[in-house]
């Protein structure tokens, strides 16, 4: 476990350094940085299907293609086409009292971002936030969970052919690893799962005032109307759940 604690600490640092000295990743290499993630998916889709098959005892190749593969691939061919316009500063009024002079507001990135993943659909929650964090020209820390351990191995062999450490990182552990990384001094943190740990996650950053997204959930809650056909919504709300 020691060795976990270890490997965060030194892949943030080395982040962490590595943003300080290139803050501003231009257009082309966020692009480049954007297809190298498509192509990683491709190359690996099917270790990465056999992967969630192990972890979950068994899994759909279908299901992980539909909920896990083809949004991530949609998420990075959206963020590429719409990156320049995302990218480019806007001009912003200046009251007559300040003339002449102009403003404008330059979307920049932040630095380093961590993003915890949750056990259930770890590819598309991994890749979402991933994509969102690349495409704003940051740089990038994953911690899996430790009821993926299959995906999680898969997911390491492949970010480290496609990406270096300095760029995009797969940490993985138990729960004492997972609350060490949201303790650290992130530009952003991305959490996805139980309102419960969210709690605690949110108290970590706040130790440091780390900005934080917490994406919570598991309720889906479902209204019926008194004249619906009780077996038909019966039937559509267990496929949806």
């Amino acid at each position: 476990m020691e060795s976990d604690f270890i490997r965060l600490r030194q892949c943030f640092a080395q982040q962490q350094l590595a943003a300080r000295q290139q803050p501003y990743p231009s257009l082309a290499q966020r692009q480049g940085d954007l297809t190298s993630l498509a192509q990683l998916l491709l190359e690996y889709q099917q270790p990465l299907q056999q992967a969630l098959a192990a972890d979950f005892s068994h899994r759909s190749e279908i299901e992980t293609q539909l909920a896990e593969i083809f949004p991530s691939l949609q998420a990075i061919k959206d963020a590429k086409k719409r990156l320049p316009r995302w990218i480019k500063p806007e001009k912003r009024h200046v009251s007559l009292w300040f003339q002449p002079a102009s403003a404008r507001v330059m979307p920049q990135p932040l630095g380093v971002v961590g993003i915890i993943v949750p056990w259930n659909y770890p590819l598309y929650l991994s890749f979402g936030p991933l994509v969102a964090a690349l495409a704003a020209g940051n740089r990038a820390m994953l911690k899996l969970s430790e009821y993926t351990p299959q995906i999680a191995i898969v997911l390491q062999q492949a970010f480290h052919r496609y990406f270096s450490e300095d760029k995009v990182a797969i940490i993985t552990g138990d729960a004492a690893v997972a609350a060490e990384f949201a303790r650290q001094p992130w530009d952003h943190l991305f959490f996805t799962g139980s309102t419960a740990v969210g709690h605690k996650v949110m108290q970590a950053a706040a130790e440091n005032l780390t900005p934080i997204t917490l994406e919570l959930g598991g309720k889906s809650p479902v209204f019926i109307a008194p004249e619906a056909d009780i077996a038909h919504a019966a039937e559509r709300i267990a496929v949806g759940k």
